[in-house]
């Protein structure tokens, strides 16, 4: 191999963060496995039942619902009688100033009190064949059916509820966007109790289609006023998709550290335990595979079993010869194990009528016109704000901050010299080439560039780029200026520039799923960093104290004479290796986001899903990190959500609260190179 050639890896770059992550995801999963297989073998089948419980509430926090609910004010929108059932819209709060848009079908055939479930819409809207034709089947064979739109998607909860694109803004607030979809869900319980016409002695049933039968799982472990749940297409272990066919999913299915926290689907099934469960299943589902559903239906039965089923059937298996939907066919296995399990009348009649009877009513006819001004963008954002105030009195805590940051990144890192594995030295003009490929940890190589300069040991610049680590090299780019390559006539510098993980070579190659509207390699990074509760940024600032610890120990560097650079959602983690480390003599940005709350600001933005870190608002935001740091720092061409440069009269005012110089931009690299070299000097920087 030339020692001008790039370092052959151990491994194939393009899907090295990809195993990476399915490596990890694995091994939770086994001891998720495990621990269910320890319980069953020990016998401690409630204290098992009570820990997944536990953990599962501790992903929402208090919801406003039940006890905890302001009380219920419900606002009849219209009423439409049907054949056999009546159609009532309703409004009613879940959040403050988040309307749940309900459709409610009332039995007309039977005398009420009427037994009642609760129907989840998934990524769709109710108008749709999947909700209105089982409710009208429910409401036909005696049961008032209470249906709503989820965030998003295609009901009337369009506007700042994107389930991808506002889902994954929760994580900044420490919160998942799972929320919701369950709090509304449970909302629908408590509007049911104010309802004269409702039987509650039962309690209630749950079921829905996809999304809808994720949220009925979830909302089944966390309110006892549920007694029956029909989950359908909606199930795999982990293991399968999400995990080893890289299906990215949604942000609300991915909540921080559910991986390390052990709760696979098969545990929210099994810690229902013996609630009545009705798991239904598309023959021809193309997302939730057959095959993969009914190996996790044999794990659910036999845990059912081991734990007093008795052979009372509480859980069942039901397979549907259609694909993803919810048809008609499963209504009628749903009501049929409804009368058993939730009345404890089998022999209770249900509605005989064939499918032809059953016929769409119009998409207005369900419309309850909600608010969209309060939203799931415009409720985190109103909880960063919360959080802001709340930081203030930290703004000069440098101690605080740094530990903070330390705490996102992962403690114990700094300092450590990583595995290498180095190239030859090839001579160019002022400098000796070398590549490098660092080894932060196993099953982890990173991609490095290095020019020495003669005048060792030299004053040094690590670099990160988040598009490639050559990219300001070529053609004489900001990087060999800053390095004073091919200047013979002045000091030269070295320069070590790092494809951080997922960056340059790195860069994860598209998979199947990512083909689809909702799928994106960037999507699947985001989502399974934030369920290992190790964010993709985490583990990228790891590998910049990993780079900076490589540089610090070569023989050609100056270690008092270190200055960082960082470009791009690179500067990010350049940003935290500076303040973790606290002992670099400067630091360079550019192109950088502005602050994480940016990201909630703007109605589209154009920064990818692995930006947003999960809790971080909790303890700080961007401005907050550069206000603390205990070295110079030149910030230049700071950008919003949307991408855009920062006004003047915006940098103007950052610079009053940080105390220190943020440029807006510099006319060319010369002026930036300039800054560079005050920066190395110990000077001003002149603007």
């Amino acid at each position: 191999m030339s020692s001008q050639s790039p370092i052959t890896a151990s491994m194939d770059l393009r899907d090295m963060l990809r195993q990476y992550l399915i490596s990890r995801s694995l091994r939770c999963m086994k001891k998720a496995a495990e621990r269910r297989h320890c319980a069953l073998a020990s016998g401690k089948i409630d204290e098992y039942c009570k820990a997944i419980r536990s953990v599962t509430r501790n992903f929402y926090g208090e919801l406003p619902v039940g006890k905890n609910g302001a009380p219920l004010k419900s606002k009849m929108v219209s009423s439409f009688e049907k054949e056999g059932y009546r159609i009532e819209n309703v409004l009613f709060d879940s959040f403050p100033g988040w309307e749940v848009n309900a459709s409610v079908y009332v039995p007309l055939d039977y005398g009420p009190p009427f037994p009642a479930v609760v129907v989840p819409v998934g990524h769709s809207g109710k108008q749709f064949g999947s909700y209105q034709l089982p409710c009208q089947f429910f409401a036909r064979s005696g049961y008032l059916a209470i249906v709503f739109d989820p965030p998003g998607q295609e009901g009337e909860k369009q506007p700042g509820n994107d389930h991808f694109i506002d889902g994954v803004r929760c994580y900044l607030t420490g919160e998942t966007s799972s929320k919701y979809f369950v709090a509304d869900a449970l909302r629908c319980i408590d509007y049911l109790g104010t309802r004269t016409d409702v039987d509650m002695s039962y309690g209630v049933a749950m079921t829905g289609v996809s999304g809808g039968g994720t949220t009925t799982i979830l909302a089944n472990l966390l309110d006892d006023r549920i007694s029956v749940i029909g989950p359908s297409c909606c199930l795999t272990a982990l293991s399968d998709l999400d995990i080893t066919q890289c299906y990215s999913g949604c942000p609300e299915t991915h909540m921080r550290a559910r991986y390390d926290d052990g709760i696979d689907e098969v545990d929210l099934l099994c810690a229902a335990a013996p609630k009545p469960i009705l798991l239904m299943a598309g023959e021809k589902d193309t997302v939730f595979r057959i095959d993969d559903t009914r190996s996790l239906a044999g794990q659910v039965k036999g845990f059912y079993e081991i734990t007093g089923d008795g052979g009372r059937g509480k859980f069942k298996f039901f397979i549907d010869k259609a694909g993803h939907c919810y048809s008609l066919k499963q209504a009628r296995a749903f009501v049929r194990f409804m009368n058993k399990h939730l009345l404890g009348k089998s022999e209770r009649t249900m509605c005989d009528l064939p499918d032809g009877a059953f016929t769409m009513n119009p998409d207005g006819q369900l419309r309850c016109y909600p608010r969209t001004d309060v939203n799931m963008r415009s409720l985190t954002l109103d909880t960063a704000v919360k959080l802001k105030k709340s930081r203030l009195s930290n703004l000069a805590n440098q101690e605080k901050i740094t530990k903070a940051a330390a705490k996102i990144a992962g403690n114990g890192i700094a300092g450590k010299v990583p595995e290498t594995q180095e190239g030859g030295f090839f001579r160019i003009w002022t400098h000796q080439w070398k590549q490098i490929l660092l080894k932060p940890e196993e099953g982890i190589e990173l991609p490095g560039t290095m020019l020495i300069a003669d005048n060792t040991p030299a004053p040094s610049i690590l670099h990160f780029d988040d598009t490639h680590r050559n990219r300001l090299l070529q053609r004489n780019g900001i990087l060999a200026g800053s390095i004073n390559f091919i200047n013979d006539s002045v000091v030269s510098r070295n320069l070590l520039s790092v494809d951080l993980r997922g960056y340059g070579d790195t860069e994860p190659a598209l998979y199947p799923y990512e083909v689809a509207g909702w799928g994106s390699v960037d999507r699947y990074l985001a989502y399974t960093g934030a369920a290992l509760g190790d964010s993709l940024m985490a583990m990228r600032i790891r590998d910049g104290l990993s780079s900076l610890a490589y540089l610090r120990s070569r023989p050609e560097v100056d270690n008092e004479n270190i200055i960082i650079t960082g470009c791009g959602q690179a500067a990010i983690a350049a940003l935290h290796v500076a303040l973790i480390d606290g002992n670099v003599k400067g630091i360079v940005i550019w192109d950088s986001l502005v602050s994480f709350k940016a990201l909630l600001e703007t109605e589209k933005y154009c920064w990818g899903a692995d930006t947003f870190v999960p809790d971080i608002l909790l303890d700080y935001d961007l401005p907050d990190l550069i206000a603390v740091l205990p070295m110079p720092i030149l910030v230049c061409n700071l950008l919003d959500g949307t991408g855009r440069s920062l006004s003047g009269k915006t940098i103007e005012t950052l610079n009053n609260i940080l105390g220190r110089a943020v440029y807006s931009s510099f006319s060319d690299d010369k002026a930036i190179l300039k800054a560079v070299e005050a920066l190395f000097l110990g000077k001003k920087v002149a603007q």
